[in-house]
């Protein structure tokens, strides 16, 4: 069974796969169907080597954290987790964030119309930006 065919069984009582939007250094991301609310979305899954030197409960965590941030740069959060198990420490499934898919064509765009690069930066600085604040209004 192919990476694809894999995730979808994991997630198919919840998403349906229909095609790989792209890939980059740290995940692959998946256009799909959420069964539950009938809308599309996207899935990023994080790279299985990228998995192993961060750690997927690290992974997760950070997600966790951010996932109350709001901003026009910093693409909102549906749904995460892991798929599969665990043996002996290790991740045998894939961590995965959904966000709506509008969000994420809308990334894609940006990305090629200012260049990745620039992208990037202009997201993380947004996104401490944000994280400056709540911890300014933070008692």
């Amino acid at each position: 069974m192919n990476p694809v065919d894999r995730l979808s069984s994991a997630l198919a009582d919840r998403y349906r796969i229909e095609r790989e939007l792209g890939q980059g250094g740290m995940a692959t991301v998946y256009l799909a169907q959420d069964l539950k609310h009938d809308r599309k979305v996207a899935i990023k899954v994080l790279r299985p080597e990228l998995a192993a030197v961060i750690g997927a409960e690290r992974f997760l965590r950070e997600i966790k954290t951010t996932a109350n941030l709001q901003h026009p740069h910093i693409l909102g959060l549906i749904d995460s987790g892991q798929t599969g198990g665990q043996t002996d420490g290790r991740t045998d499934g894939k961590v995965f964030v959904v966000s709506p898919d509008d969000q994420s064509f809308l990334m894609l765009q940006r990305s090629r119309a200012f260049g990745a690069e620039a992208n990037r930066l202009t997201v993380v600085l947004n996104w401490f930006q944000e994280l400056d604040a709540r911890m300014r209004q933070a008692p």
